[in-house]
């Protein structure tokens, strides 16, 4: 627990200071506050303490783990299974997941929350003991000081608010094995005392060959209501994965291939000195609340997140020759289907991000206006420590896309990587005004930010060290009324920050410099219903999004200058219903994405498409419940995207839209004093052939075939 000590040696004054607050403003109460349950608030995606989404004028979702589950969503990367906002962004089966949301690639360093604090999403994330996962959507200035414009995911981790005694048995085809146990209960006198275990193991055996694994996950968390006022609450969670990655296919010379000619189970990562890859985490988090009055809470919350990877991988790109020169095609396969092999190992990574949240949220009137007002500070620190990897050429001889061909490793020549130092300062203020039907939202978020880098080893220029300091201010401002008692009608206006630096190589002319900060703009108008039986919303976004670029040939020393480019703006409508009549329920999700680059000095890059973004995208479900077998719910799915650009520099090649057809049921049957939800799946029914999603990475174009028919079978008791 060594590694854990420091963020918390903060957390004692910061209890002292609550109970001192606590002491005065209680001895001045006229009238006891009494909490029960989880009557002190929890984290929100909203930015504006407990205030429920239905009534925030801003856009986002929450999916409790029942539904993940009926859905079968088994990693953070199954979002793009329940919302259409949310798309693939190299999303590879035995990897961390990579989302996009609104087209904008999520940073998985910048856009992940978990109860509200920042942690690196560079990890195989477990989901047996989260509550719910969260999506706030559009620039996220308002919860975070830099972060990509797309969006953030909060996961809200289980707490021992209930009894719970729960078990789970899951099977997928391949030969997939899941078991779960969900234990909870409150001791001591009126329920003081906290505890809830969760613990999993998973047989990985997906249908994409060569790709067989394990995964592991330990998590307790405890609470003890010190008072009616007062909450403490802690959390250790451990996880572990062992599992070979899926390398993605290529276009083939000047074409994409027909996915129906691709076997998708197969996997090009399959050669006799290829590695798992292994990905640890152990995260441990405090949190303190204390009611101050009836109107005012003081919350006091610390995370220390500590991941190692050892990153590993036969890494198909381009077509090479023994002096890693590529004749034609760099960023392709050949139109024959070869391919160079790479042999990637990077062993020992370690990314730990400690974070520290201090707030007072609470309730003012004045005169006739309501204010709910929330101010904080928030520090987190996060260190990349890496060693020096191996990304050498292997064979010979060539690849190929049939994946039968055995190549000989490299010789494990060593470059050097890049170790990186993040200090982050976050002072935010937030304001909900209300007067009768009518609300002002206002928010602001001041950040200071002290980043370093340096090579792991000395290179031919040096360490190429750099270091800078920048400050920014991201606002927020909304107007929202209450038409109806269900109904919200608002428009927003708000900020995002990104910060770059450009590469300390001799090649640029501004070696070493800070960008300006890139700063994206959001304006956002939409409705919200939540009604008796059906909730909907309708909102349209405007993103512009500043493009960082190099200028220049970059071909020699000091022939390339990294500036900012014109801008990414993404502009749309998502819409998204959900209700039940009678035995009858559905829900359905649509987004329409006008997505283009503007404002570039370059030639032909303006109109242009990004890659990777489908136009439209479509989520439709629907279930009915069967009178005559009284638990059993019976349902089927329709997930329909448009096509996507593959090439960054050219709209005119691109893959096909599909669409793919599930089915489900869900069964809950009682024996006695336990219950136990039965739930069978068939996802892809039709077997449809097609290329999921082509992300440009690395210099590289990749394709990832739409997962082939499988079903999914679980069991979960309550006892």
């Amino acid at each position: 627990m060594a590694p854990f000590r420091s963020i918390f040696r903060t957390a004692p004054l910061a209890a002292a200071a609550s109970l001192a607050l606590s002491g005065g403003a209680l001895a001045q109460a006229t009238q006891t506050v009494t909490i029960t349950g989880r009557g002190i608030a929890g984290p929100s995606i909203t930015g504006f303490g407990d205030a429920p989404l239905a009534r925030s004028p801003l856009s986002g979702a929450a999916f409790d783990a029942g539904r993940l589950a009926d859905a079968g969503v088994l990693s953070i990367g199954g979002l793009t299974r329940v919302d259409a906002s949310v798309g693939d962004a190299y999303n590879a089966e035995g990897y961390w997941s990579q989302l996009s949301v609104r087209g904008y690639a999520l940073d998985n360093r910048a856009n992940y929350r978990r109860d509200g604090l920042p942690i690196n999403a560079e990890t195989a994330i477990a989901l047996d003991n989260k509550e719910r996962l969260e999506l706030l959507k559009g620039a996220s200035g308002i919860q975070a000081g830099t972060s990509a414009p797309g969006g953030l995911v909060n996961l809200v981790v289980k707490r021992p608010d209930r009894s719970v005694r729960s078990a789970t048995l899951a099977m997928r085809e391949g030969g997939s094995v899941l078991g779960a146990i969900d234990l909870g209960d409150r001791f001591g006198p009126d329920g003081t005392f906290g505890l809830r275990l969760n613990a999993a193991y998973e047989h990985l055996d997906p249908q994409v060959r060569d790709t067989a694994g394990h995964r592991s996950m330990v998590a307790l968390a405890g609470d003890w209501r010190v008072s009616p006022e007062s909450l403490l609450e802690a959390e250790f969670e451990s996880s572990r994965q062992r599992q070979p990655s899926v390398a993605g296919f290529s276009m083939l010379g000047d074409t994409v291939p027909d996915a129906r000619r691709i076997d998708p189970r197969i996997n090009l990562n399959r050669q006799p000195w290829r590695q798992p890859v292994e990905m640890d985490g152990n995260t441990i988090s405090l949190r303190w609340q204390q009611q101050l009055s009836n109107d005012w809470r003081f919350t006091a919350h610390a995370m220390a997140q500590r991941l190692q990877s050892d990153d590993r991988t036969a890494f198909p790109y381009g077509v090479f020759n023994a002096d890693y020169e590529c004749p034609l095609w760099c960023d392709r396969y050949a139109p024959d289907g070869t391919f160079s092999y790479w042999e990637y190992i990077s062993d020992n990574e370690r990314r730990n991000t400690d974070a520290l949240d201090l707030s007072v949220a609470g309730r003012v009137v004045t005169g006739a206006v309501e204010h709910r007002l929330q101010a904080g500070v928030l520090s987190s620190r996060y260190t990349g420590r890496f060693q020096d990897q191996v990304f050498d050429l292997a064979g010979p001889p060539l690849g190929n896309i049939d994946g039968t061909v055995d190549v000989a490793p490299s010789a494990g020549f060593t470059d050097a990587n890049t170790n990186r130092t993040e200090r982050s300062t976050e002072l935010s203020l937030h304001d909900a005004m209300r007067l009768g039907d009518w609300s002002l939202w206002a928010g602001l978020r001041h950040t200071r930010l002290d980043r370093a880098s340096e090579r792991t080893s000395p290179a031919d220029d040096g360490l190429r060290a750099t270091h800078y300091r920048q400050s920014l201010t991201t606002p927020w401002l909304a107007l929202a009324q209450q038409i109806t008692p269900q109904t919200l009608l608002y428009a927003s206006w708000g900020q995002g920050m990104e910060s770059e630096v450009a590469p300390n190589r001799a090649r640029y002319t501004n070696a070493g410099q800070a960008l300006p900060a890139l700063k994206s703009r959001q304006f956002e108008a939409g409705i919200k219903h939540a009604g008796e039986g059906v909730e909907a919303a309708l909102a349209y976004f405007d993103i512009d999004r500043p493009q960082a670029v190099d200028a220049g040939t970059c071909d020699a020393d000091a022939t390339c200058t990294r500036v900012i480019d014109g801008s990414a703006r993404h502009r749309g409508l998502e819409a998204s219903l959900s209700g039940r009549t009678g035995p009858w329920s559905w829900t359905a999700s649509a987004m329409w994405l006008d997505a283009a680059r503007k404002g570039s000095s370059t030639p032909g890059v303006n109109g242009l498409r990004p890659v990777n973004v489908p136009k439209t995208t479509l989520l439709l479900r629907g279930g009915y419940r069967v009178a005559a077998v009284p638990g059993l719910e019976l349902s089927a799915g329709v997930t329909a995207e448009s096509d996507r650009m593959v090439l960054p520099d050219d709209n005119g090649v691109r893959i096909p839209g599909w669409a793919r057809i599930d089915v489900g049921a869900r069964w809950e049957q009682s024996l006695g004093p336990a219950k136990v939800t039965w739930r069978a799946g068939i996802d892809n029914l039709a077997d449809r052939r097609a290329w999921k999603e082509s992300p440009y990475e690395f210099g590289h174009v990749y394709l990832y075939p739409l997962p082939p028919r499988a079903w999914r079978v679980s069991a979960e008791t309550t006892f």
